[in-house]
């Protein structure tokens, strides 16, 4: 690597940059440090611009793009480098595909002084414009404002999909799409008006989903593709707060089942192998071609005193859409008992090629685990790595993919092992992931001053449509529609 960086500098010196804007002094034989440090990501050529600020004080500096025959120089402000959106877009756009090496020279007491270059690699696939978040309080003990919001990743734009200040401040949660559709999507309600909403279009409906049968009403959401079925969870979850322990808040199941609502017939359908006495089942997730549905499972425990010994592996389960029956035997993918581990989270890439999860020392509920990683599994042959340019020493937890199956994005407690924000990664081919970036926002020292944590952020196709007042109105005048339990199979 850093032979690679001293390459950089001889050819921004031999010519690769035609010029430079200052006489520079002295040549440092290191990186500059940013915040937010984008050095060595790869990131889409229809992203934002990244702007950044220096650690080190300076009276004036100047950042040189430069790509090929082609070079942009951009004067610092006096908190950040700040990049005009249309230049941007156009550098961006000339160098998808290829690289953009970045040169940082900055004067102090008289004296310009240069760091050595870093490359920004530019992918040729885009990523998707849009990612839907809750915004919450890191705690998740208390909570007045809260709301899902969707966020532009082409300029710096958010704006709300629901606030709750629409739904008489009740808990709202668990927003999901089905194969990134905004245009398609669901969300819990919880409180005085507890209810799942799904809207399909310009349509809006309230689902009342606790059934005699099931232990609570429907929580965890994945979309079948084919839009017509939802998998969900049935939880009994319970959360805790540490006084001497590095993982500030635990949240566990006493049990929970998986099931599967049938949107046309207002029915829920499930099977033994996904609603069982002697097993908790959690957290599924359909396949793309909505013949596989992947879940979470652990035996029961003595709950809390054992919460440390729940370990979750990783199943799956065949379904038939035309029937609506599911296989008779469940598939094993990852064994807790023989890893010593906890699966939670997974997600299947659009692709179909790679199931994403997050892996833990124990439970489900990993947000808050320090030692929480992201891993892949090659359906194909059926190895498991972990995305070691992606991980870091804190939590990395809820993730999912872009359509294209070429970018995941995930929260991630890295900055300051508080709050949860959210970085992008570069997924190839073949499974490797670059080095993720923090979604920019247009003030570099933005996440310094937000006391929020993202929750559960997915991409999107598009702009959710603006109807929040409309899905307010709904929830609190229409009684809703009833959901039964139809069978088990």
């Amino acid at each position: 690597m850093r032979n690679q960086l001293l390459c950089l500098l001889a050819l921004f010196l031999s010519g690769a940059c035609s010029h430079s804007p200052v006489k520079v002094d002295e040549e440092l034989n290191q990186l500059p440090e940013l915040f937010p440090d984008y050095t060595g990501c790869t990131i889409p050529p229809n992203i934002a611009p990244l702007n950044f600020a220096l650690a080190t004080a300076y009276d004036e500096a100047y950042a040189v793009f430069f790509c090929s025959d082609k070079e942009w120089e951009v004067k610092a402000g006096k908190e950040q480098f700040t990049f005009p959106v249309s230049e941007w877009r156009k550098f961006l756009q000339q160098s998808k595909g290829g690289a953009i090496h970045v040169k940082i020279m900055i004067k102090k007491d008289g004296k310009w002084t240069g760091y050595l270059p870093f490359q920004l690699s530019v992918a040729p696939e885009p990523v998707d414009p849009y990612i839907a978040y809750r915004l919450i309080e890191p705690g998740y003990e208390l909570w007045n404002q809260m709301g899902i919001y969707q966020r532009n990743l082409e300029n710096y734009a958010q704006s709300p999909i629901i606030e709750n200040k629409m739904t008489d401040n009740n808990c709202m949660n668990c927003h999901s799409f089905c194969m990134q559709n905004p245009g398609k999507m669901l969300f819990h309600i919880r409180g005085s008006l507890g209810s799942t909403v799904l809207l399909d279009g310009d349509k809006a409906e309230r689902l009342n989903t606790k059934t005699a049968q099931t232990m609570s009403a429907l929580v965890y959401p994945s979309w079948h593709p084919g839009g017509r079925y939802i998998a969900f969870s049935v939880n009994d979850t319970k959360q805790a707060f540490h006084m001497n322990n590095r993982n500030r808040v635990e949240v566990y199941d006493y049990k929970s089942d998986v099931v599967v609502y049938d949107m046309e017939k207002h029915e829920i359908i499930t099977t033994p192998s996904l609603f069982s006495e002697g097993r908790m089942e959690t957290f599924p997730a359909f396949s793309p071609d909505g013949r596989t549905l992947y879940f979470c499972t652990a035996d029961t425990c003595a709950m809390p005193d054992e919460f440390t010994e729940v370990k979750y592996s990783l199943c799956s389960i065949a379904f038939d859409p035309e029937t609506r029956r599911f296989g008779t035997v469940a598939d094993t993918l990852f064994h807790a008992e023989e890893n010593g581990m906890s699966v939670s989270f997974p997600r299947v890439s659009p692709d179909g090629n790679y199931l994403m999860y997050t892996k833990a020392a124990y439970g489900n509920f990993s947000i808050w685990h320090k030692d929480a990683d992201l891993w892949l599994i090659a359906l194909a042959s059926g190895k498991h790595f972990p995305l070691e340019t992606a991980n870091s020493k804190d939590v990395e937890s809820y993730h999912s993919w872009s359509s294209n199956s070429r970018w995941v994005v995930f929260g991630s407690r890295r900055l300051d092992g508080l709050y949860t924000r959210l970085y992008i990664a570069y997924m190839d081919a073949g499974g490797q992931a670059g080095k993720p970036f923090l979604v920019p926002q247009k003030k570099a020292s933005f996440y310094h001053d937000f006391m929020k944590s993202y929750n559960i952020p997915e991409f999107i196709t598009g702009k959710v449509k603006e109807q929040g007042y409309r899905i307010g109105q709904t929830v609190k005048k229409e009684k809703g529609i009833d959901v039964s339990f139809a069978e088990i199979k």
